[in-house]
């Protein structure tokens, strides 16, 4: 089923195949490469966090209560913890979401941007349509373009492919009665404001707005991909909703004693620390892509990942991998296509030694 394009925006070809939702930057890393295609944050594991989950392995015998860590992150976001719902890692949330939302008669979903929850939405039965944001305008959301009568809306703050990060003010315009409106912060503890200790533009700790649903993973900034542990974050009727399509006991023991200490007020300073090391990292990346040939960044990016615009970056990608480095092909999110690739943001050893090979390439 072919997604249906809303409103007047950028058009893909109608003739080019539907991309493939199913296809994700793990896809591209095997033995032997670099990976720049997992936004997965690869540091040591804090003291903090691995004594928890070691001590977890310890209590398998007994069956896993979320109850502490619920209150845990509860209190990290001002909220009570029956607004609090811990999933297996972020993309279970989103197939809850499909699953517990029958009802609704017209899902949307903004694109490019993760392409999970569209999966999600699909394999349950839902006809989704689609609003793709301008490359020319940095995809930047107009929360106009969004048709009046969705009564489900999906998207990624800040978005993964294209790293930008929409102003909270725009989201919450998107909020009505009789809406559902999904905003995945997978990466929103990866965004900074020189000056500033909070998140921006996070709707985390939002209870005023109707329908809100907030999506969070715990697997990108501290290197737990492999463990699956996220949350949402929504009014209690909807957790309510949510939780009785959620398999028993489907966050385990470790994860919950990981999202306990993720909550810490300790783990929220570690992170802005690690935010503002990413953002410099983040901007020698852009600075040393900027400078190169044929190479366009995407907007601004605000997160782990940059998303650039190379002509003939399928080809490229390919000598990449038999160079050794692995990058993200952006042609399997709607909106994109094959002169999209997506970069991690690593360090500045690893930057300069990629940006090396790749400007070898673009200059053979």
């Amino acid at each position: 089923m072919r997604g249906q394009l809303v409103d007047a925006g950028p058009q893909t070809d109608p003739g080019a195949p539907e991309p493939d939702l199913g296809h994700h930057g793990d896809a591209e890393v095997e033995a032997g490469l670099v990976d720049l295609a997992v936004n997965v944050r690869r540091d040591p594991m804090p003291d903090w966090l691995a004594d928890p989950l070691v001590a977890a392995l310890g209590e398998l015998a007994a069956y896993p209560d979320p109850r502490p860590a619920r209150a845990a992150v509860a209190a990290r976001h001002g909220r009570p913890p029956e607004e609090v719902l811990l999933t297996a890692g972020a993309a279970e949330g989103f197939v809850l979401l499909a699953r517990a939302l029958a009802g609704v008669h017209r899902p949307v979903v903004v694109h490019p941007q993760f392409t999970e929850p569209e999966a999600a939405l699909r394999a349950a039965g839902h006809p989704v349509e689609r609003v793709l944001l301008d490359p020319a305008d940095g995809f930047r959301l107009d929360p106009a373009r969004v048709p009046a009568d969705a009564d489900l809306v999906v998207i990624g703050n800040p978005t993964n492919p294209t790293s930008v990060l929409h102003p909270a003010a725009d989201l919450a315009a998107l909020t009505r009665p009789g809406r559902i409106l999904v905003v995945d912060e997978a990466f929103a503890d990866t965004t900074r404001t020189p000056g500033a200790d909070s998140e921006p533009e996070s709707l985390a700790d939002r209870r005023d707005l109707p329908g809100l649903v907030v999506v969070r993973s715990l697997t990108k900034t501290w290197g737990l991909a492999g463990l699956r542990i996220g949350y949402l974050l929504a009014p209690a009727d909807l957790v309510d909703r949510l939780a009785a399509v959620q398999p028993l006991w489907a966050v385990s023991t470790p994860a919950l004693a990981a999202a306990t200490a993720c909550a810490s007020p300790a783990a929220v300073a570690a992170e802005r620390d690690l935010a503002a090391r990413l953002a410099a990292d983040r901007d020698h990346l852009v600075d040393r892509l900027s400078a190169l040939p044929g190479v366009r960044v995407a907007g601004r990016p605000a997160s782990a990942f940059v998303l650039i615009h190379l002509p003939g970056a399928a080809r490229v990608r390919e000598i990449l991998r038999e160079r050794g480095w692995a990058v993200r092909r952006g042609d399997t999110f709607p909106g994109l296509g094959p002169d999209w690739l997506r970069l991690a943001v690593r360090d500045r050893a690893t930057t300069d030694a990629f940006v090396e090979a790749l400007a070898g390439i673009l200059e053979a």
